[in-house]
């Protein structure tokens, strides 16, 4: 894993190095997600459109290799012992 140094500015701003942000997609007046951690916080780009339509048809295809049918939800009640 890599550690970076930064300094964070009196309104609690830190700058994120140009390299960081253009490796993950952060654009200057786009949005980021903030995910809370117990050791610390995660920023993520916000993914576009494009990217979720992607995750997701990548997703289907996962599941339709596995054979599990069914509609979204019908697999809560079940265990992953039980349906694996």
């Amino acid at each position: 894993m890599v550690s970076l140094k930064l300094r964070m500015g009196p309104k609690g701003q830190v700058v994120i190095p140009k390299m960081l942000r253009e490796r993950y997609g952060m654009r200057e007046g786009g949005e980021v997600l903030v995910e809370l951690r117990e050791d610390g916080i995660l920023l993520r780009a916000k993914p576009s459109p494009d990217e979720i339509i992607t995750r997701i048809m990548k997703f289907r295809e996962i599941v339709r290799k596995m054979g599990i049918r069914g509609k979204p939800g019908e697999l809560k009640g079940l265990g992953l012992e039980d349906e694996f």
